[in-house]
């Protein structure tokens, strides 16, 4: 017998072989439904999309998302382009459209429907913006201590005096971001989170500051609408966007909470979000 024929497989082995691949294939085949269900809520669960807000990623929402999934609940918490876990794409071409497809392209690519799209903070910007895109995915709207601009602003004429110093510098010295100020944790939180969303904070892209946002109205349109407003975070902006959602028939809420309400009362915006879901 020849080296070859010694250590070569037979043909009823090749054939076994064969035969215990397909079997294994039909077993991964037939348990791809089982596994792509996972993702979907349970019976009567809601579909959740959040949006965080400057400097922040989606991990910001790690304690409510938990809650919510907890609950049977499908979330996702997209970070947008060049922030957090994707601040390794920070570029000088990021814009407030970056953000918005962003958002879009996650709701159309997982093809979600009747969805509640949350917005916190920065997060305004980009939530306003996308019903305009993707109305009808969504059934409820919430904007969270979140700024709501009018059609053609751009992000300085909103931004704190702070933030829109630190925007116009970079502009000045041709750079792309301007850095995390780590004002927003709250006195009354625990200090853990406090280091770790410190910890966290990245660059906030500076271009998502110059362009003139177009808006039609849409996100008024949406059938359930919502503002949150932290009262423990004194802002002229937030106040007056939630007296303005609350003239045109939002239903409004308020927390005694610092900004970062997601990290400081997971349970009671937890609670809120199901009251307003789609």
């Amino acid at each position: 017998m020849s080296a070859y024929e010694k250590f070569a497989p037979s043909r009823r082995g090749v054939l076994a072989s064969i035969a215990t691949v397909g079997v294994a294939g039909g077993v991964l085949a037939a348990t791809r439904p089982a596994l792509a269900q996972t993702a979907a809520p349970a019976a009567g669960g809601k579909t959740f999309v959040l949006v965080h807000g400057a400097n922040n990623g989606g991990y910001v929402w790690k304690y409510v998302a938990a809650q919510l999934r907890a609950k049977g609940h499908r979330v996702y918490t997209p970070t947008l382009t060049g922030l957090a876990d994707r601040s390794h794409l920070m570029s000088k071409d990021i814009t407030l459209e970056t953000h918005v497809t962003d958002v879009v392209n996650l709701i159309k690519w997982e093809d979600l429907r009747n969805i509640t799209l949350v917005a916190h903070s920065y997060g305004g910007w980009p939530g306003s913006a996308v019903p305009e895109r993707i109305g009808e995915a969504i059934g409820s709207i919430v904007f969270l201590d979140a700024f709501m601009p009018d059609d053609g602003m751009k992000g300085l004429d909103l931004n704190s005096p702070q933030s829109k110093k630190d925007v116009l510098a970079a502009v000045e010295k041709g750079e792309v971001s301007r850095p995390p100020r780590g004002g927003e944790p709250s006195p009354t939180m625990k200090p853990e989170d406090v280091a770790w969303l410190k910890s966290k904070a990245t660059a906030q892209p500076i271009g998502v500051s110059l362009d003139p946002i177009k808006l039609t109205g849409a996100r008024d349109r949406i059938a359930k609408r919502a503002y949150i407003r932290a009262r423990g975070y004194p802002n002229p902006n937030f106040d007056d966007a939630y007296n303005a959602c609350k003239a045109k028939g939002y239903s409004v809420f308020e927390v005694p909470c610092g900004h970062s309400v997601q990290v400081e009362m997971p349970d009671r915006l937890t609670e809120i979000l199901l009251q307003v879901a789609a």
